[in-house]
């Protein structure tokens, strides 16, 4: 339900960015899924906002990819793997905080940053973005 909710409806309100700030530094654990869940589609939805918003929401992601809660963690590399996808200069920004985290001294941050380095660095996102770059 929280992630339909984000996708289908909060990632559509002139609220959303806000609430991603906002719901990142609560403590119940589907308010802080949705945090991520809805950076997640707004990097899906929202084709207006530059990569510098985006750029910046990654340190959102990789503040709370301490939360060791699965619900938390996997909505963090959800959203950590779909920032990705919008220009390779994104991906490039998401290898480098998955980079970080994979350094970390917490266990969870360490899932998600090697969680988001699997896909960030596969062979199929290498030529999805070679062929967004030509276009």
């Amino acid at each position: 339900m929280c992630d339909t909710l984000c996708f289908h409806l909060f990632d559509r309100t002139p609220h959303a960015w806000r609430k991603v700030e906002q719901w990142s530094k609560r403590r119940e654990e589907f308010i802080k899924r949705a945090s991520f869940a809805l950076l997640a589609c707004l990097a899906v939805h929202d084709k207006q906002t530059p990569d510098a918003v985006f750029i910046r929401s990654l340190a959102i992601v990789e503040h709370g990819a301490t939360d060791d809660r699965n619900f938390v963690k996997k909505a963090g590399s959800w959203a950590l793997r779909t920032i990705r996808r919008r220009t390779p200069a994104l991906n490039a920004a998401a290898i480098k905080t998955s980079q970080r985290l994979v350094k970390s001294a917490s266990p969870s941050a360490q899932w998600v940053g090697k969680d988001g380095l699997r896909e960030l660095t596969s062979p199929l996102v290498k030529r999805l973005l070679a062929r967004r770059t030509r276009a």
